[in-house]
């Protein structure tokens, strides 16, 4: 595996090797030694899949502390643009975000440490996303910042009329109005 920083400390893209031939390919898509001798110690508790039409948008998402989630993210099926947003505040990339396309044909994944948001557009129909995650789900615990955040300037890869969003994510603050846990 290579794993490959980003302009965020501690947000890593992922490169798995991938073994093709004519019956198809195999790959880890997880090795726990590999991990924490990359400095990945996480301690995943939780997989989470979901299935999307082309044009839905899902975040920007986290939960706060004691239910922090570090993700391990990747799309076994179809693509998206995938978003992590660093809110933690002591942090000299504090707002800032990292973009990165996931694919089912380039097989990366992006490791993301508790202290960002996260949320992903798909591009394809029939887009299926993979998580494991270091913590349960608590929804009192939720937190967020609206998708098209002007502060942000998040580039989406789809037009804005394109984007599907569930009711609670079309409310969420903007981030000058957001106070980070972290």
């Amino acid at each position: 595996m290579n794993f490959i920083e980003t302009s965020i400390p501690n947000l890593l893209i992922i490169e798995p090797k991938v073994w093709k031939d004519d019956r198809g390919y195999f790959f880890e898509n997880f090795n726990k030694k590999i991990f924490q001798d990359a400095g990945i110690t996480a301690d995943f508790v939780q997989d989470n899949q979901s299935f999307s039409h082309r044009g839905t948008l899902r975040g920007l998402h986290g939960q706060a502390n004691p239910f922090a989630q570090g993700k391990l993210v990747r799309v076994i099926q179809g693509s998206v643009i995938d978003i992590a947003v660093d809110i933690r505040k002591d942090s000299p990339t504090y707002g800032q975000h990292v973009s990165v396309e996931l694919s089912a044909e380039n097989f990366k994944m992006l490791w993301i440490p508790p202290g960002f948001l996260h949320g992903f557009a798909t591009l394809e129909d029939n887009t299926v996303f993979s998580y494991k995650v270091t913590n349960l789900y608590n929804k009192a615990s939720e937190i967020g910042v609206i998708w098209n955040d002007p502060e942000l300037g998040i580039n989406w890869g789809l037009k804005d009329e394109e984007i599907i969003l569930s009711e609670k994510d079309k409310v969420l603050p903007l981030f000058r109005e957001f106070t980070s846990p972290f």
